[in-house]
């Protein structure tokens, strides 16, 4: 799992260790972006990511242009991974 596009393009992303939640994939990401980029402008958009598992979706529209992402996820094995995943973007961008 990866980010697909933009300014972190090709980071690995953390993925869970459980069979609780099934990551996004890189086909399903490029289509629902493919089909948000053409009826809004994603750069400096404020995002929400519900359920938000590992959080790529939420990452992937960082990456893209928008200036914030509100990650919502219930288990707490998950909200380890996102902010895993949030560090490694934020390691990468800033380099």
């Amino acid at each position: 799992m990866r980010i697909i596009a933009g300014m972190a393009r090709g980071i690995s992303l953390t993925s869970p260790t459980s069979d609780k939640t099934r990551p996004t994939s890189d086909r399903v990401k490029e289509a629902i972006f493919s089909a948000l980029e053409n009826r809004i402008d994603i750069d400096g958009a404020n995002v929400i990511d519900l359920f938000a598992g590992t959080g790529a979706l939420g990452l992937e529209a960082i990456s893209r242009g928008a200036i914030s992402c509100t990650f919502v996820e219930k288990a707490q094995e998950m909200c380890k991974v996102i902010k895993a995943n949030i560090d490694k973007v934020e390691k990468a961008v800033s380099q």
